[in-house]
């Protein structure tokens, strides 16, 4: 099946060949993934329990996934599936959380919910041995792939300091709401994997973006795309050894879960979770100086809730 049919039988319309800024992305999702949602919180964290729990907790906390998500709309969740390797291994983000938050999407009204990632190994294995796939056809959503070039669109990053242009899936610029799902985790070239590295997974050209500078690339690009929600899968933890691990022995289960709609706020949190000094992560700092969101986690209101 090519990229058209694929998108005219999933219901999309494509904007085939077209070049989105920031106006032509306004124009084509009408505004609404541009739009700030009100949340009770800045962040909540929860621990101690199994990532679809912990999940049920922490967005009840914000108000449920119905304040992001509306009647008719299209969801679109971007989890970490990059690597052939099963969950246990905790190079990607829980199978059962992804499951959890698409039947909350539906719960919520959404009309479609489309799962997708572009992966670094083989995009087929790492759907399938991820156990990703399987168990979001089961929850009801449509796994798309992210394996040709004509799933992407060009877009430009008015922000970008270095990275002006890039491509990007054509499902996120066309979503009403756009979940981010990102795993913590080691990562080799930026000491780790959260919200805003997560979002390498909805481009097609990011060779380049190891190229020039990857901590300024990934703080360009979170200037373009800002998720509605982003939620921070912390439940098996790869503290060495990352991207894709080594064995089970490169994990630890700490049971622990962050959302925030602020990428910035989630990351930082992220970080000192893991161990680390956020300041320490460069392309935190980069993304703060762009404004992007908001680092000190003394001055947001922060729920925290244990299980």
């Amino acid at each position: 099946m090519n990229r058209r049919t694929f998108f005219r039988n999933a219901g999309i319309t494509a904007v085939a060949g077209s070049t989105l800024g920031l106006g032509g992305l306004e124009r084509v999702l009408g505004g609404s993934l541009l739009r700030a949602t009100s949340v009770p919180f800045d962040l909540v964290a929860v621990k101690g329990d199994e990532p679809d729990v912990m999940f049920d907790r922490g967005i009840e906390a914000l108000g449920g996934l119905g304040v992001f998500v509306k009647k008719g709309q299209t969801v679109v969740i971007k989890p970490n599936m990059g690597w052939d390797v099963p969950p246990e291994r905790g190079g990607n983000t829980s199978p059962k959380l992804i499951k959890r938050i698409i039947e909350h999407s539906f719960q919520a009204g959404a009309r479609k919910v489309y799962v997708f990632d572009h992966t670094c190994d083989n995009w087929q294995k790492c759907y399938a041995n991820s156990g990703i796939e399987p168990i979001a056809r089961d929850a009801g959503a449509t796994v798309v792939p992210a394996n040709s070039e004509g799933y992407f669109q060009e877009v430009t990053i008015p922000n970008g300091t270095i990275l002006k242009r890039a491509k990007e899936h054509e499902l996120v610029l066309e979503a009403d709401v756009f979940i981010n799902v990102p795993i913590l985790k080691n990562h080799g070239g930026t000491q780790l994997t959260m919200a805003m590295k997560n979002l390498m997974g909805n481009v097609w050209d990011r060779k380049t973006w190891h190229r020039d500078d990857l901590h300024q690339c990934i703080a360009d690009f979170a200037t373009f795309r800002k998720p509605t929600l982003n939620v921070l899968d912390a439940s098996l933890v790869m503290k060495r050894n990352g991207p894709r691990g080594v064995s089970v022995d490169d994990v630890v289960h700490m049971k622990s879960q962050l959302l925030s709609t602020d990428m910035v706020t989630l990351d930082v949190a992220g970080a000192k979770l893991f161990g680390l000094n956020p300041d320490d992560v460069r392309y935190i700092g980069l993304a703060v100086s762009k404004g992007v969101g908001r680092p000190n986690l003394e001055t947001l209101n922060i729920k925290r809730i244990t299980l």
